[in-house]
């Protein structure tokens, strides 16, 4: 475990999600393209909600990066976390629950700013297949200054969410992030965040990348399409030569993690899943919660990989504190 004052720095998008239960059809209908984040203005979100009909669930906390941080929180870990929220009821919102989980934040220096809080809205399928269409809102202008350089320091890891390649602004704070965490000698974790990162944004995270990481996070889909490999092993063999420790989710066939110096399967949970959303940020949250106590990739993956199909079979992204304090019972004691 570490002396430092934090765990893990966070640095990503702040948002609040609108969560609504839909079909193919109406996904079709609408032009929304299945499975991917898709960046949209907020007229367009509005118009997506007026159209659809599913059911509606509750207004929660949201953000890669965000649901990682908070649940390593919920899980006893000690965390920052740079974003930007509007002095709005959603920022409010965000704020609260950040801070309900334990979790110190610079969100207090961006009251009375222009602006709204970000919102995904996040369409479910049958399948529990999750699509999202985000307005980042105020997160559009999260810049450099607001990676806090003491803050950053007084941290054993930083975590970058693969999200804020998708702007100049935000690539730019994620650049500042890790440069940072090199000067200081922070452990960095990268995570890929979502297909579309990679479809759309790939000199982005190869920038981030750069010649390293300590620990990357990328599900199949973002491995073969970020490596162009025929194959996970192929994209895993390409992917260790930049990462010490790589972790790559499998979905129902659970998890393929390097160490540094062999290959690790971690085994899934059989479980009914009714919404995926979030089940990669609450893998990185356990795997890393894992890591900075001290345990191996095993132990940490079997952790991770375990939180996250239990999150599979509740809709939201984030389970509920004592959710997270059952599985760590299980897996840790």
């Amino acid at each position: 475990m570490s002396a430092k004052k934090y765990d893990v720095y966070g640095v990503g998008n702040a948002l609040v999600d609108i969560e609504v239960e839909t079909t193919d059809a109406q996904l079709e209908e609408l032009g929304v393209e299945k499975g991917l984040m898709t960046l949209v203005e907020p007229e367009r979100q509005e118009q997506l909600l007026d159209a659809l009909t599913g059911v509606r669930h509750r207004m929660s906390g949201g953000g890669s990066a965000a649901n990682t941080i908070n649940a390593l929180a919920n899980l006893g870990g000690r965390c920052y976390y740079s974003c930007r929220v509007a002095d709005d009821e959603s920022g409010n919102f965000f704020a609260d629950d950040m801070r309900a989980a334990g979790v110190n934040t610079n969100v207090h220096a961006d009251k009375g700013t222009d602006g709204a809080t970000g919102t995904c809205l996040v369409m479910v399928t049958p399948d529990a297949e999750r699509t999202m269409n985000t307005n980042l809102g105020i997160s559009a202008t999260l810049t450099p200054d607001q990676v806090l350089e003491e803050e950053l320091a007084a941290a054993e890891w930083l975590y970058i969410e693969g999200y804020l390649v998708s702007t100049p602004n935000s690539l730019a704070t994620a650049m500042r992030a890790r440069e940072l965490a090199r000067k200081h000698g922070v452990k960095v974790a990268f995570t890929f965040s979502d297909p579309a990162m990679v479809k759309f944004c790939k000199d982005g995270l190869e920038q981030v990348l750069g010649d390293g990481v300590d620990v990357l996070l990328c599900n199949e889909e973002e491995a073969m399409g970020f490596t162009d490999a025929v194959s996970l092993e192929e994209a895993g063999d390409i992917l260790s030569k930049r990462a010490g420790i790589l972790a790559t989710t499998c979905g129902a066939r659970g998890a393929r993690v390097w160490d540094g110096s062999k290959w690790i399967d971690i085994a899934p949970n059989e479980v009914k899943p009714v919404d995926s959303n979030g089940a990669g940020d609450l893998f990185a949250g356990a795997f890393l919660y894992g890591l900075t106590q001290g345990h191996d990739c095993a132990t940490a993956g079997k952790l991770a990989s375990l939180a996250s199909a239990t999150l599979v079979t509740h809709f939201g992204a984030r389970l509920h504190p004592a959710g997270l304090a059952e599985v760590k019972q299980q897996v840790l004691g």
